[in-house]
């Protein structure tokens, strides 16, 4: 994978961040903002990750999630523990897999909006989600059709085209997924910052 230089700096603060809340979950296991924080961080940096590697950080942040959910239930964590379902979705081929994360993801957008019915971004999340399976079908099938076009290639060709296309698949998925929560993030603020009426 080659990283620009603004994916370089995004990795480096992620990894830091990571490092920090590994340190402060040492020090307080029972800290819920930390494991909130930590959680959303490996998924961040699963980003820069192949596939496998992208599913088991996922994993891992899904549990840190949860964790944190135990101790504080709030709508953010709910949230987030939606995006890792999502995320974790994407990664995996199966439809019948995937859709078990998808409903999960629905499930706690949808314990969010019930949190804080008021919140655009946590609607907006839970809009996306049900459209999701549709487009990870589509994705999925894109992928399938390139590798059985690329199977006539030679052998060696092969090689370097199935790596390229895992992640070039990688970063459509990932793209789609950052597409659809920066939409829902822009239109949240967008509502949240709405000037007051010019008085009369």
């Amino acid at each position: 994978m080659e990283f620009s230089q603004d994916d370089f700096d995004r990795l480096l603060m992620f990894e830091h961040a990571r490092k920090t809340a590994e340190a402060t979950y040492a020090r307080d296991p029972l800290d819920a903002d930390n494991l909130t924080k930590w959680g959303e961080t490996l998924l961040e940096l699963s980003q820069f990750q192949t596939v496998a590697e992208a599913k088991k950080m996922t994993s891992d942040a899904i549990s840190k999630l949860e964790e944190a959910l135990m101790l504080n239930p709030t709508s953010n964590v709910m949230w987030s523990i939606g995006n890792a379902n999502t995320s974790y979705a994407f990664l995996t081929p199966d439809p019948d897999g995937a859709k078990s994360y998808f409903d999960k993801a629905a499930n706690y957008f949808q314990q969010a909006v019930d949190e804080d019915p008021n919140n655009e971004l946590y609607r907006k999340s839970l809009e996306v989600c049900a459209k999701a399976p549709e487009l990870h079908m589509e994705i999925h099938k894109h992928s399938s059709s390139q590798q059985i076009m690329g199977g006539a290639s030679t052998a060696s060709t092969n090689a370097k085209g199935s790596k390229k296309k895992n992640s070039d698949l990688k970063y459509d998925i990932f793209g789609w997924i950052i597409l659809a929560v920066g939409i829902v993030a822009w239109v949240g603020m967008a509502k949240s910052n709405v000037p007051p009426p010019p008085p009369r």
